[in-house]
């Protein structure tokens, strides 16, 4: 049989005025066998499958429009809000440049105020690149070369803090967070390869430094999580203890990754900063561990604590009505299906 041939006898014959799918594709199958003169049960795999995707087209060709035209709709409705998503945060460097326009160019600790206010609000991944950049280029221009090292760790190290610390613990947003630093480090470092161990180093460190900030944060921070706050703990508690486990790889990978993408010299200067730093990771995986710690006491506090509060809700007054209704209704069921059992016995006894 021509395959062609089929399927174009296929879609003349199909019959789409029949009242449902089953009449449809039992008419269409026995026009084949009266056709072709094939029994339906003797058709080879390509001739089903010819039989098939002809009348899965037929059928379905009003839904796979409206899909399209969603598709369609949805793609559009993407591009605008990528438009509006930029303007949005235009708007907002607008702001704080209008902002910072009106503060002394020699007040550092204002600017530092604003700065920071600014990483919290605009949009973190969008802008983190370009904060690491110009942070690491000022630091060049401006520090000694003694000083350099200093000056791009400390920087580094706020940065990573401020952008870790209002948010989750968990492996991606860390990951993500360091691999956009790290990354912003090594386009410079690619651009100025002499001074690629001065800017890599401190880099690191400063990453190094703000995580173990930022994790000594959420530690001292759990001590005052309240038992009405328990659904904080409880809603990633699993992840957040696997992860606090396993920072020091956490940032070892990211390093290695950054370094698997860059050029040989720079990665021969991370692997060895990397292999150097691995004792400093100690520190890291230690706070971490404490970290965990504290969580896992926490946890079993305010576990304690809801199962007190749960027991005190028991011997209420309202809890021991409700207990003693719950057994009324338990006893109004078995009665009920004890009558219906024995119902169901007189009839079968009666019918033998």
């Amino acid at each position: 049989m021509e395959l062609d041939k089929l399927q174009r006898d296929l879609k003349v014959s199909y019959n789409t005025k029949l009242d449902t799918i089953q009449e449809r594709v039992s008419d269409v199958v026995k026009h084949v066998a009266d056709e072709w003169s094939i029994d339906a049960n003797r058709l080879t795999i390509h001739e089903i499958k010819t039989l098939s995707s002809t009348i899965l087209d037929i059928e379905t060709q009003t839904l796979h429009d409206e899909v399209e035209s969603l598709l369609a709709q949805k793609e559009q409705i993407e591009r605008k809000l990528e438009r509006k998503f930029q303007s949005l945060q235009e708007a907002k460097y607008q702001i704080f440049d209008a902002m910072e326009a009106q503060l002394s160019s020699d007040d550092a600790e204002a600017l530092a105020k604003l700065h920071q206010v600014k990483l919290q609000t605009i949009d973190l991944f969008d802008l983190l690149s370009e904060i690491v950049e110009s942070a690491i280029i000022t630091a060049l221009e401006k520090d000694k070369d003694s000083e350099i090292e200093d000056s791009i760790h400390e920087v580094i190290k706020d940065i990573t803090y401020e952008a870790i610390k209002e948010g989750s613990l968990n492996t991606i947003r860390i990951r993500k967070i360091l691999s956009t630093i790290l990354q912003a480090a090594i386009d410079i470092a690619e651009a100025s390869p002499v001074k690629a161990k001065d800017i890599l180093e401190p880099t690191l460190k400063g990453m190094r430094s703000g995580l173990i900030h930022s994790i000594t944060r959420f530690k001292q921070r759990l001590v005052f999580i309240p038992i009405e706050a328990k659904h904080i703990l409880i809603e990633d508690y699993d992840t957040i203890i696997e992860d606090l486990n396993q920072t020091d790889s956490l940032f070892s990978q990211v390093v290695q990754t950054q370094a698997d993408e860059s050029s040989q010299t720079i990665k021969d200067t991370l692997v060895k900063i990397n292999k150097d730093m691995r004792y400093d990771l100690e520190e890291l995986l230690r706070i971490s561990k404490e970290t965990a710690d504290v969580m896992r006491d926490r946890f079993s506090l305010i576990a304690r604590k809801a199962v007190n509060k749960a027991d005190s809700a028991l011997k209420s007054p309202t809890a021991a009505e409700a207990k003693r209704m719950g057994k009324q209704a338990l006893g109004i069921a078995k009665t009920a299906l004890d009558s219906a059992l024995k119902s169901a016995k007189d009839a079968m006894d009666k019918k033998a």
